[in-house]
């Protein structure tokens, strides 16, 4: 995870071209810059959505070509941290920069490489208030530590990034049941706080046993039990949706689903329940792009295609 603590320098220009006016430096994002790279080279066309982004937002930088040349594969860092590139149309690419509730507020600066050029885009990330949960768990679910085969089973699929793209158009909702704790919440638990933790994902307080749907199309890259060791997230199920976006749906009471099968949006995945690390049924939803746990509602509002 990059958390961006020093400020940036808002003066970033791009070859020939003054990004930013400096009076409406901080009113947003830049939506669309067209890139001249020099009299040798072909020009690019890069936009970044959303306008106005705020913490936990997954930020969307698009790299076009706007001649009939082809690209070759940029890439796109913030800080020191690279960001792939995937194509998804003839001479356009698209990378996806995350945001978390544990990074501060403030300008980033997103750098594009191709073809040997580097250009400069500044983007500011508006702070978002999160609020603070006390949650008691009862004997037996406080202190659960999770098991070395858990973790390395949810941090491969957290990992993954297929260069296909299954989703299309809005993500759809995984479960009938109310939200019960958002995302980006901080939480004490059994009164300690825990540091450097946020809720990362969306809760719906299903009842026991209701269905559970695939929110986008995608390739089932994980199948985890109780039986196996799964002590924190209970029985999972992990959704490889492409490029670097991945679903995880936790503490399910039966599966439906096994490692390998493609599904379609809306199709059954499983039921609510409470296993793991739990306080009663609910499913959580948590999604990642790119490593990093987003907020799963811009996703479902809009299209990020």
């Amino acid at each position: 995870m990059t958390i961006m603590r020093n400020p940036i320098n808002p003066e970033n220009k791009l070859s020939g071209f003054s990004i930013i006016n400096h009076a409406k430096m901080f009113i947003g994002i830049i939506a669309a810059v067209p890139i001249a790279l020099n009299s040798s080279a072909k020009a690019l066309e890069v936009q970044v959505l959303p306008k106005n982004p705020q913490l936990g937002d997954t930020i969307s930088v698009v790299i076009e070509a706007n001649t009939s040349e082809k690209i070759s594969n940029p890439t796109v860092t913030v800080g020191e941290k690279i960001y792939p590139a995937f194509g998804i149309a003839p001479r356009k690419y698209r990378s996806f920069v995350p945001t978390t509730p544990l990074e501060q507020a403030g300008v980033r600066t997103i750098k594009v490489f191709e073809n040997g050029q580097e250009q400069n885009l500044s983007v500011k990330v508006r702070d978002r208030k999160f609020p603070v949960q006390r949650i008691t768990l009862p004997p037996g679910k406080a202190g659960v530590n999770a098991t070395k085969y858990e973790l390395k089973r949810v941090k491969e699929l957290k990992a993954l990034q297929t260069p296909e793209k299954y989703w299309n158009g809005a993500f759809l909702t995984p479960n009938a049941g109310r939200t019960s704790t958002k995302y980006g919440v901080r939480r004490y638990y059994n009164g300690k706080f825990a540091k450097d933790y946020y809720h990362r994902g969306q809760d719906y307080a299903g009842a026991e046993g209701s269905t559970v749907i695939t929110p986008a199309p995608g390739r089932v890259a994980l199948v985890g039990k109780v039986s196996q060791g799964f002590r924190v997230h209970g029985n999972v199920v992990g959704i490889d949706h492409g490029q670097g976006v991945i679903s995880i749906f936790m503490h399910l009471s039966r599966i439906d689903v096994k490692e390998g099968d493609f599904v379609q949006a809306g199709q059954k995945i499983g039921a609510v329940g409470s296993t793991g690390a739990s306080t009663g049924p609910h499913l959580h939803w948590g999604l990642y792009v790119n490593g990093q746990s987003v907020d799963p509602l811009p996703w479902k509002s809009q299209k990020i295609d």
